[in-house]
């Protein structure tokens, strides 16, 4: 009790001319920008220079040229997931997929990005031409804009280093909703509009349980900053959250097919079910406008496996304490695009939900659990206040446990044969 006084023992000093909201300073640190200015590049430049060369300018050059790399490498990354998806694909379907153009077919994907440029521009005579055009490049840049939070390795400079960095990255992609209504809505056609208004009460759905996963991940750390979150997992794979606590292992597996369910990806792919809706809120588009929809979609995989990696799975912090094994950006690398072929995997495995199922899925079940997790972790803190063997045994043996029961009662259902139903 007396701490929770403690809490409020400076409330009379507040002003309330400040208001509720004081400044929150986004940078803990030198920006890093800066730093590069300042121990990398003014030490190489001759002192006659150096002595009178501005830091705002170079910190705003040394800005505008690693956006042109973001700009010029990020898009690269759905280049070589649609191609990849395409070869996974063809494997599970006994097939060789794409093969004629390029070795190995490797070019297709480019090939493809080159029709869509030269593809003719519709624009639907009725719609709402301004928003039309906006929708598209909303979603794309939202999409991009999260990379900037996320922590590739470490010594890597991260753009958006900010203390709040998970906080930045679910507001930034709660704006795709927007693009996404924009888009059906200034088509004028009904299939594009239903498509989008799916879109939307999905995305904002699942956006609840993703969050509330992330909690419990907030919650053992003590911060909101990507880098932090990561540096709490130095100790081996053991160390990684998602074995931390039992709710944490759970909370996991609830981040990532929620997130599943935030890029539209099958078995969640109700905006965009072709056999009902024909292609989802971007039916009325075409040539690059198109392009930059599918860019987003294969950016978003990437994005949010990546921010899985880094919340539950080390992030670039290798397996093994002292060992660089799946550490660093090679390892962090190869974590994300294991959960991205998983969601291939699971594309090309599972048949689509209803979207009665969809919301069931959400509202019934997810979201309940996500607070479990939430009452779990805090009781797991008070009993463990710090990590140490015997709590991390502890959690292990509470999951292979469970991983055990659930697998038996899983076999059991599945053994059992349907009821015949009535003709």
């Amino acid at each position: 009790m007396s701490d929770f006084r403690a809490m409020f023992a400076g409330l009379s000093d507040f002003n309330v001319s400040e208001g509720f909201f004081p400044n929150i300073n986004l940078q803990e640190k030198l920006n890093w920008a800066e730093e590069f200015i300042q121990n990398v590049l003014m030490p190489r430049l001759p002192e006659a220079v150096a002595a009178h060369f501005p830091v705002e300018l170079g910190t705003v050059l040394v800005m505008f040229a690693f956006a042109g790399i973001f700009v010029a490498v990020v898009p690269l990354l759905p280049l070589v997931l649609v191609l990849a998806e395409r070869k996974v694909a063809a494997r599970f379907q006994n097939r060789t997929g794409p093969m004629r153009v390029g070795p190995w077919g490797t070019l297709q994907t480019l090939a493809d990005g080159i029709k869509l440029i030269f593809k003719e521009d519709f624009i639907p005579p009725q719609g709402d031409k301004l928003l039309f055009l906006l929708a598209p490049y909303i979603i794309f840049a939202c999409s991009f804009a999260v990379f900037a939070a996320i922590p590739f390795g470490d010594g890597i400079p991260i753009p958006g280093d900010f203390n709040i960095g998970i906080f930045y990255i679910m507001a930034i992609s709660s704006v795709i909703v927007m693009g996404v209504i924009m888009a059906g809505w200034s088509s004028n056609s009904k299939w594009s509009l239903l498509g989008s208004l799916r879109s939307a009460a999905q995305i904002v759905s699942y956006e609840i349980p993703l969050g509330l996963s992330i909690l419990t991940v907030v919650m053992l750390v003590g911060s909101l900053s990507m880098t932090d979150i990561v540096s709490s997992q130095s100790n081996g794979v053991f160390s990684w959250l998602i074995f931390r606590t039992p709710f944490t292992f759970i909370a996991f597996f609830i981040f990532f097919i929620s997130a599943i369910a935030e890029v539209n990806r099958t078995p969640f792919d109700l905006p965009e079910a072709e056999s009902e809706i024909v292609a989802g809120f971007h039916t009325e588009y075409s040539g690059m406008r198109f392009a930059l929809f599918f860019i987003a979609e294969y950016a978003n995989m990437f994005a949010v496996s990546a921010i899985g990696v880094t919340l539950f799975l080390g992030g670039w912090e290798g397996a093994l304490p002292g060992y660089d094994i799946l550490g660093g950006m090679p390892g962090f690398v190869i974590k994300t695009l294991a959960l991205v072929f998983l969601m291939m995997w699971l594309r090309w495995t599972l048949p689509r939900l209803r979207v009665d199922q969809l919301m069931n899925l959400c509202w019934k079940y997810f979201i309940p659990i996500a607070f479990f997790n939430i009452l779990g972790t805090g009781i797991w803190g008070l009993i463990f206040e710090h990590d140490s063997v015997w709590s991390i045994g502890i959690s292990c043996a509470i999951i292979y446990t469970g991983l055990i029961v659930a697998y038996t009662i899983a076999g059991r259902v599945m053994a059992q044969k349907p009821a015949p139903q009535p003709s």
